[in-house]
């Protein structure tokens, strides 16, 4: 399908230009790539592709446990970050452009296929899904991380949702955090569906503090301050009802952010 062809082409260009400006908090999310890495159980020698793979963080850490390592992401400017990470320690990583619902490798190239909090803003899950899945051998592994809707990112961005409405049929990132869904839209295919959850913490001085740095660094926050420029009302009700949701996970100066870790095997 051409950019021109595909009905999300405006919604993923806005995606592609917003999550350009995410790498200064990709730091906070090197344990969590770890966890998920280790979830795959990732081995010496095996194919591992990392889908929307950001900064490269995990990437790297499955390169650095001897796996043979393709990134993709949607947005190039964090591509240049990943492969400066990956120089760094002198991994040879191939980060290429593109987006999950088409992706540019054959069927069947990969052991492992990964995601960490990406794949899940692909308009079409059961697309994103088909994709992941079609690259992936028979008896390969699929594991990604997600955000449960009920706990605070999921939150968040329903919160955003509410405020910048998704294309018609788009899925709303949060859904990728109901097991019930993921169970529809991996069973017809894979076998011994296992879930896991995990937490992170991102260091804030404030909730206010952690809202505003979203602001600077997730694409759908950018988006709705953006949109919302020449309505300050408006604009200052969303970040008081952003205040409202982080104050519930705020202890000691960190954001605690539990996430959901899923796992299959491809039938």
């Amino acid at each position: 399908m051409s950019p021109t062809e595909d009905p999300y082409a405006a919604m993923k260009a806005a995606q592609r230009e917003g999550w350009g400006l995410f790498a200064p908090i990709a730091p906070f999310t090197t344990p969590a790539a770890a966890a998920l890495v280790r979830y795959a159980g990732i081995a010496a020698g095996e194919a591992v592709l990392d889908v929307a793979c950001g900064t490269g963080v995990v990437a790297l850490t499955a390169a650095l446990r001897g796996a043979t390592v393709k990134g993709l992401d949607l947005a190039p400017a964090l591509l240049v970050d990943a492969r400066r990470n990956a120089a760094i320690v002198d991994a040879a990583i191939d980060f290429t452009e593109g987006d999950v619902e088409a992706l540019p490798y054959a069927d069947a190239s990969f052991d492992v296929v990964l995601s960490q909090f990406g794949h899940m803003f692909a308009p079409r899950p059961e697309r994103a899904i088909a994709e992941m899945l079609r690259v992936l051998k028979p008896g390969g592994r699929i594991a990604f991380s997600t955000w449960p809707p009920e706990l605070v990112i999921g939150r968040l961005f329903d919160l955003v949702g509410s405020y910048l409405p998704a294309p018609p049929g788009a899925a709303a990132p949060s859904s990728w955090g109901e097991t019930s869904n993921i169970r529809r839209w991996l069973s017809y295919a894979v076998s011994g569906i296992e879930f896991h959850r995990d937490e992170m913490t991102i260091p804030a001085l404030s909730p206010r503090h952690y809202g505003a740095n979203m602001e600077h660094t997730a694409a759908p926050f950018i988006k709705v301050v953006q949109t919302l420029g020449d309505q300050p009302e408006r604009l200052a009700a969303f970040r008081a009802e952003v205040v409202a949701i982080v104050e519930s996970y705020f202890v000691d100066n960190r954001v605690r952010q539990s996430y959901l870790m899923t796992r299959a095997s491809k039938r």
